[in-house]
Order: structure tokens, then sequence, then C-alpha cells
């Protein structure tokens, strides 16, 4: 439709796909606000045109329990960005986005944890698709640590940006990822986990993308993103200059974060790829804690190698830090069975 037939009344909304972008890994930040937030200094255009500068292909808009912007991202997406509705959802006890929203649809969150209101409004985001992530859990601010269990959640956001600190990575972070990596094995014995996310949640100009999340996805949609964070698909960067790559191997069979590796008792070998990240250290995770650390060289790039069997642990993940302990990115879990 053209502007000169365009009806001033009708709203139009991002499409929720990407035409011929195929199977592959995208990197995008699914935690954002502009001035319609509290705090929001940036205007959709502003976050678009610096989504693309920074190499990322996907964001969400996440406004403060409103989706009255849903229809201004329609012009700033394209076959380079797509754009996903959502919402910030600020209870009384603990923040949570909500993604895949359907056009206009908006959020309660007048309630805490006390209210017993939280599952219904899960429910709503999640019957026609939607995702439901747990925002900043430790965030040192009122009603910002939450105090739901992960579980209620499809994901947790375990690396929240620069919106409160002037460091990507910070304490509250590092007690977020410490309560998620201290249940993952737990949760994987029992069945099921909860996958990590890392978004910027990005108020002000130079915060977009870091972090970011890095999904692999069968094709840049809404759907099928959403379904790659869901399963766990994915892993987190601090930036878009850092790339990585954790994988499983036995035999002729090799997965990667999110799948699962029936090793039929044969020894498996853990290899990560990484670059971008100098003299940094690469250290992997089991249910029995750390089991490996080793330096990068100065040029930042290379591959650490592991050897393990799946009675040794029952799953294994991956950090990646700068050499002053500042995180460059982590991976969700390889399943060992």
């Amino acid at each position: 439709m053209t502007d000169r037939l365009r009806r001033p009344d009708v709203v139009e909304y991002p499409a929720r796909q990407v035409a011929g972008r195929g199977p592959g890994w995208y990197r995008g930040d699914v935690h954002l606000h502009t001035v319609l937030s509290t705090g929001g200094e940036l205007t959709a255009g502003q976050l678009a045109a610096a989504a693309r500068e920074v190499g990322l292909d996907f964001v969400a808009t996440t406004e403060h329990n409103t989706s009255a912007g849903h229809g201004d991202w329609s012009r700033y997406a394209g076959d380079d960005l797509l754009v996903i509705l959502g919402q910030e959802v600020t209870t009384h006890t603990g923040h949570w986005l909500a993604l895949g929203l359907d056009p206009g649809h908006q959020v309660e969150w007048r309630y805490g944890v006390r209210d017993d209101a939280i599952d219904r409004q899960l429910a709503r985001v999640r019957g026609p698709g939607g995702l439901c992530v747990a925002a900043h859990p430790y965030a040192p601010y009122e009603s910002g640590t939450l105090a739901y269990p992960y579980r209620y959640f499809d994901a947790v956001e375990v690396w929240n940006g620069q919106w409160r600190s002037d460091l990507p990575w910070n304490a509250d972070n590092e007690a977020a990822l410490a309560e998620w990596g201290r249940n993952l094995g737990h949760d994987i014995h029992q069945g099921r986990w909860w996958p990590a996310v890392g978004n910027s949640d990005a108020h002000l100009a130079g915060q977009l993308g870091t972090p970011h999340t890095v999904v692999f996805a069968d094709e840049l949609s809404v759907d099928a993103v959403l379904a790659g964070l869901r399963a766990g698909r994915s892993w987190i960067a601090g930036s878009t200059a850092v790339d990585l790559e954790l994988t499983a191997v036995t035999g002729d069979r090799a997965v990667g974060v999110g799948a699962r590796l029936d090793s039929a008792g044969e020894p498996v070998e853990v290899r990560v790829r990484v670059s971008g990240v100098p003299s940094g250290t690469v250290s992997l995770h089991t249910e029995r804690g750390t089991v490996l650390r080793e330096r990068l060289p100065a040029d930042g790039a290379g591959t650490v190698r592991w050897r393990t069997a799946a009675r040794d642990g029952g799953f294994v993940r991956a950090e990646v830090r700068h050499p002053d302990r500042q995180m460059a990115a982590l991976t969700n879990p390889v399943i060992l069975a």
C-alpha cells in the first residue's frame, strides 16, 4: 500500500518474517526501550539505525507496560532487520519480558507475587506462541529483583546490560548466572531446563547490543527466533566482535548448544572455538563445577578441547571472559546423555 492510498486511521505493524533468510545463526537484542519508557532517550528510528550499525538481525520492542509503540516500528523493519513485538512487564515484585505479542496486546502488570496473578498473564502470552523471559533477576532497585522462581518462565535473562551500571557485566549478572548455573544440573536431570538469554536493556545511546543473544533459527521470523530461544539453541555475546561455537562430538555424531548428544557410553570431545577476545579465558562448566580453564592467545582466536564422558556430567556449557574478568560470551549447555 502506498502512502498516497494509506488511510490515516490504519496502523501498520512490522512483518513477522524476513523473506529469503533461511536456517542460520542470527544476532538479536530483545530488551530495549524508546522514549515511551521511563528513562528512555531514543526513538524507534534511532534504535533501528543502531541495530543495523552494530550488526544485529533482530530486535524486540519492550516498552514498560505499554504496547503503544508497536506501530512505530513498521517503517524501520526491513529485509535486514526483524522486529518482534513485546513488552516489559514491571510487576511489583519483578520484571519479565513478553515476546511475540500480537499487535496492540498489552499485558497487565499491576500485581505482585502474593496476588497469584502472574500465571494468567503468562498463559495469555504463551497461548498464541509468545515467549516469557525473566528479566534482570537481581536488579538492585525497587521491584527490579525477581521474586518469582525461574521455573515460571520460558527463559532467564542472566546478562542484562549497562542501564544501571557503567559496566556491561556486574555483580547483578554474576548472581543471576550463578543461580541459573547452580540449578542447571538438577533441572536437566528432571527433564526440563530454562535457557539463558542476554540483552542490553538499552535506554540510552551506545547501549544496544551489549550484550545480545545469538540464536540458531530455521528462518528469520518471529516464530523461528522464539523457537530457537525456547529450545536454548543460543549463546550470549558481549559484542558482535565476539564469535563462538560450542560442539560436543562422539564418533560421527556432533551437536551444539541446546542439543542432546547420546554418546552410548563412548568418550565425548567438547570443542570451543572462539574469536574476538584477546588474551581471554575459556572455561567449561558441568554439574561438578568448573572442569577446565584455558587462556586464549593475544589475537583472541583459538580452539579449546576437553574430553569427558556422559557419566561424568549431564551437561557442559562454556564461558569466555576478558583478562579483567568481564564476561565476553557464555553459552547454553549441550546435554550429555
